[in-house]
This record gives C-alpha cells, sequence and structure tokens, in this order.
C-alpha cells in the first residue's frame, strides 16, 4: 500500500512539494488554511499570511559567490526551478499562468558577484540568454553594471490554481484546517483525511509555526499597476534601494515595487510609499508610460514574507509522537519553509528536496522495520 503523506500548506512551496510525491507515487494530502482563488477574490487583510498571492512572482537570478553562501546553496535550486518552470511553459502556454519573458538588470553599486559575472561565467552557470549592457543601455549615469537574460513570470493565483486542479485530478487531496503544529497532523483520521493517518508531513508552512528563532517577517509594498511591461526590470539603487516591474500576464497588469521592511508588520498600504514607487520605476523604465504622464493603479498590495536568518530551513526532523511506555512512537517532518522573497524562483528546487527527504526516511524506516523482524528472528532461533 502506499506511504501517505501530509502536505502542510498551499502557497507555491506546499503545491510544488504535494505535485512531485505525488509523481513519486505517495498517495499526498495538503492541508491549508488557505488556498488558491482569484486573486481578485482573496482578501488583503485577513488573507495577509497567505504568501504567495502577493508575491511578484519572477525570476531574478541571483549570481553565486562565495561572499554569500546563501546565493551558492539557491542557485542550484532556481536553475532546477527555471527547467520545470520552462517545461510547464512549453506544455500548457495558455493556462500554466507562467511568461517566458526578457530580464532586465541595472546596478549603481554591484558587488563582487555581478563585477565577476562575464558571458563564460554565466554559461557556466547554466544563465540563459544573457548579455552584458554597454553603458549607452543604460537608464541614467548613476547606473555602472547592467545585464539581460531569459527569464520568466507568472500570474500567482493563475499559476497556483492550474497547479492545485493538476493535483486533485491525479487523485490528490486537500483539506481546509488551521493546524497549531506539524506534529498535529499525525493524530488526524479519517473521515478528516480521506487516505488515513499520514506516515510522513512536509512543512511548507512558510513561517515554521512560529518556534523557529531564526524567522523573521518582511514586508513588502508593491503597486499593481493595469499598464503592460514587455520585460522585468529590476533596479538596485547605491543606497540599498530597489525599484522593479514584474507583469503578470494573463491579463494581470503588472507590479511595480517594492520596499523590504524587517520586522514592520503593517497591513495597510502607504499612500506615500506608493508614488514614491511609481515615481522611482517611471524614471528608471518610462517606456512603461506609453507616453502618458502616470500609471494607472489598479491596487496596492502588502504582503509578509516569511524571512529566515541564514536562509530558507530544508531538512528533515524526527519527532516524538508519545506513545506506550516501552517506546515513543515517531514520525517525520519536512520543514521547507523561510524562503523569503524566492518561493516561486526555488519552488521545484525545493520540491525536489522534498522528494528525497521523505524518500530518505522511508528507506530509512524500512531498514529499521527489516533489521527488527531479523533480531526478532534470531531470538527465536527461527
Amino acid at each position: 500500500m502506499s506511504r501517505h503523506v501530509g502536505v502542510l500548506g498551499a502557497g507555491v512551496t506546499g503545491i510544488s512539494s504535494a505535485i512531485l510525491l505525488q509523481r513519486a507515487g505517495y498517495l499526498v494530502t495538503i492541508i491549508a488554511k488557505d488556498f488558491p482563488a482569484g486573486f481578485e477574490t482573496i482578501d488583503p487583510v485577513t488573507q495577509i499570511n497567505y504568501t504567495s498571492p502577493w508575491g511578484g512572482a519572477h525570476n531574478r537570478w541571483v549570481p553565486p559567490h562565495p561572499s554569500n553562501p546563501q546565493s551558492v546553496f539557491e542557485h542550484p535550486l532556481s536553475t532546477t526551478t527555471f527547467s520545470h518552470m520552462k517545461s510547464l511553459f512549453t506544455s500548457h502556454p495558455k493556462t500554466a499562468g507562467i511568461t517566458f519573458l526578457k530580464g532586465i538588470e541595472y546596478l549603481e553599486s554591484p558587488g563582487p558577484e555581478y563585477q565577476s559575472l562575464t558571458p563564460a561565467k554565466a554559461a557556466e552557470l547554466n544563465l540563459p540568454g544573457f548579455r552584458l549592457l554597454s553603458p549607452d543601455e543604460f537608464p541614467d549615469s548613476k547606473v555602472t553594471w547592467g545585464c539581460e537574460y531569459e527569464t520568466y513570470c507568472v500570474n500567482p493565483m493563475v499559476y497556483l490554481s492550474f497547479l492545485l486542479r493538476r493535483f486533485v485530478h491525479r487523485g490528490g487531496r486537500i483539506h481546509k484546517h488551521t493546524l497549531r503544529s506539524p506534529v498535529e497532523i499525525f493524530s488526524l483520521s479519517q473521515p478528516v483525511l480521506k487516505n488515513g493517518q499520514v506516515d510522513a508531513v512536509v512543512d511548507a508552512s512558510g513561517n515554521g509555526f512560529g518556534d523557529d528563532a531564526n524567522m523573521f517577517i518582511t514586508r513588502g509594498q508593491t503597486v499593481l499597476v493595469a499598464e503592460e511591461c514587455d520585460a522585468t526590470v529590476t533596479r538596485q539603487n547605491a543606497d540599498g534601494s530597489w525599484t522593479f516591474c514584474v507583469p503578470r500576464g494573463f491579463e494581470g497588469g503588472t507590479v511595480i515595487g517594492g520596499t523590504k521592511e524587517v520586522d514592520d508588520w503593517e497591513c495597510s498600504p502607504r499612500l506615500e510609499t506608493r508614488e514614491r514607487l511609481l515615481k522611482m520605476f517611471a524614471g528608471t523604465y518610462p517606456k512603461i508610460l506609453g507616453g502618458k504622464g502616470r500609471m494607472t493603479v489598479m491596487a496596492d498590495i502588502v504582503g509578509r514574507r516569511p524571512s529566515r536568518k541564514g536562509g530558507p530551513r530544508i531538512e528533515g526532523e524526527v519527532v516524538g509522537l508519545g506513545g506506550g511506555e516501552e517506546e515513543e512512537k515517531k514520525g517525520f517532518v519536512m520543514h521547507a519553509y523561510g524562503l523569503g522573497g524566492r518561493g516561486y524562483e526555488l519552488s521545484w528546487g525545493v520540491a525536489e528536496r522534498v522528494v528525497e527527504g521523505v524518500e530518505g526516511w522511508f528507506s530509512c524506516a524500512r531498514r529499521d522495520a527489516t533489521a527488527t523482524l531479523l533480531g526478532t528472528l534470531d531470538q527465536e532461533g527461527l
């Protein structure tokens, strides 16, 4: 009988992991408080902690460099995700919610990871379509380095609804439920979970259920405008601030951003921030205005990115489940959370690590069961 895996969270990490676990032959149930729906129906206040709807949801290549160990860890996850996105786009160009287009980078004060990025190095790192820009292609004299490359963006709720539909059509189960701990799911059984008790859990909760001291919230405010843009454009200013745009495609407008405000829990948009974001981006990429004086604002977006000191937690943990006096029962939780603002960019790479972790646990469990059986038979002289 197939093992049953419970995935906690219906954001991009959770649904991607559920699909790959399902593909690996497991029975899978996604348990979450919030599930994908039309972006227009998601409540910006009560569902602010459901991070995936509010993301810019595009791929921005971050070159791996020894000066940034986290970039070295995350780069293979991003290239794996790029391959999955390309495959989905090729097979479902009109329904998956994915758009492939050009990415443009402008940097005022590039670090060593960018200064050392030659076309040959970019090819080694699997950065498709990479080209260094010449100074006459920069928007102004403050920019000292620039490049372009092939990338993708997704319309978040179109994309996640597409993935969830595929998951359910292939036999996956979903259950709307609020959990206080990943361990709690081991106590759930039929009829709550149609596939019965779970044999392992994937914690794709985003924030780690509040018991990880390395977690912190980063508030992000962006603006959704009606204008379409022909590229994702990112500019890093010398003071560390950013301006960027992410076309959502599928008549979803363009996201203009954005802020990174650590430990700021304010859920209401700040109008002065909106005006600053629009002004900064128009100054960098006036082409989006189409000759008009101002972009057409559709909505202000505020989201909370569940960020983590030291990078995302992608590792397995054996947890105690209580039990009899002789021996406490054990369960396995595969943690996959704390991706900050890179959830979409790393999603399929993280999902592959999740499957590896779950399969490793079941392999160990089989070996332990075999060893116990052989020990019993030996004691009985068989």
